[in-house]
């Protein structure tokens, strides 16, 4: 699932081409596609009408287009779904779910998703810790490009869980934005093995760790993200291409491009973890 760096991605596209505009209507060309707004495709449809869009948000890896009426268009991307900007009468994709168009001329905005596990509902805004969230996400943790983000509380709150590191890592609730891909990014520069008990994590421990998880979002930004298929694209239909600058997720067998050890591949939560056992070395006792 896309993360942090990909979702921003997405963002800044749709703040440059729909913040501020009005919408004109919209069609739900797939039921699926608003399975997480209850009330139905008519109810959202209809709200939506006449709504103007003041701003693309995210906090972590959940996006938002904030609305002039105190609601919010959450956008779950899933596995494949996409935001993306077409202009009118350019062909229908393949897997269009849901068609949004606007007030005067301009592009219009479409949600495509192949595997259909993405979805878009409406949601009431709530103030949280001085930001405006919807409320299905209200309990989402500030992320490190957040500006209020405490990097020491951050660390507090990864030592205060009795379990894994990676496993905290990727607790949305205590930092967002970080999913599996990052985490071994992080881990590997952090040289931190996946499975330390946070409990063991020193504070300089910590604070290196959520410093490297920074560090390589950021960079990961700048490349458009990490895409390995076509299915993670930007709003104009682009690939990031930070997956070429990957040190430890999917490089098991390869050298580490520190002491030049193989990569190695270990499963976790139906998943993978991928660590160099030289640079970061298994705990000892597990």
């Amino acid at each position: 699932m896309p993360e942090l760096p990909e979702v921003e991605v997405v963002r800044l596209g749709l703040q440059a081409h729909v913040a501020g505009r009005e919408i004109a209507k919209v069609e739900v060309l797939h039921d699926r596609a608003i399975r997480r707004h209850t009330l139905g495709a008519d109810d959202f449809t209809g709200r939506l009408a006449g709504a103007r869009i003041l701003a693309a948000r995210r906090r972590g890896k959940y996006l938002w287009l904030e609305l002039s009426d105190g609601e919010a268009v959450l956008a779950h991307l899933g596995m494949s779904g996409q935001m993306l900007v077409q202009p009118e009468g350019t062909p229908d994709e393949k897997h269009l779910r849901v068609r949004v168009r606007f007030a005067g001329d301009g592009p219009e905005l479409r949600f495509v998703d192949q595997r259909t596990f993405g979805g878009l509902a409406l949601a009431d805004l709530v103030e949280v810790d001085g930001a405006s969230l919807p409320s299905t996400i209200a309990h989402i943790a500030r992320d490190p490009m957040d500006p209020a983000f405490d990097p020491k509380a951050a660390v507090r709150a990864l030592r205060s869980r009795r379990t894994e590191v990676k496993r905290a890592l990727l607790d949305q609730t205590l930092v967002s934005g970080v999913g599996n891909i990052y985490a071994d990014e992080s881990l590997w520069r952090s040289k931190l093995h996946w499975a330390r008990p946070t409990d063991k994590l020193t504070n300089a421990q910590g604070a290196k760790l959520i410093a490297a998880a920074t560090d390589v979002m950021n960079e990961a930004l700048l490349a458009g993200g990490t895409s390995f298929d076509a299915l993670y694209v930007n709003v104009n239909g682009q690939s990031g291409y930070f997956d070429r600058s990957l040190d430890a997720y999917g490089q098991e067998g390869l050298p580490c491009g520190r002491c030049g050890t193989p990569i190695r591949r270990d499963p976790f939560m139906n998943r993978s973890s991928f660590s160099c056992p030289r640079c970061q070395p298994r705990p000892r006792g597990l």
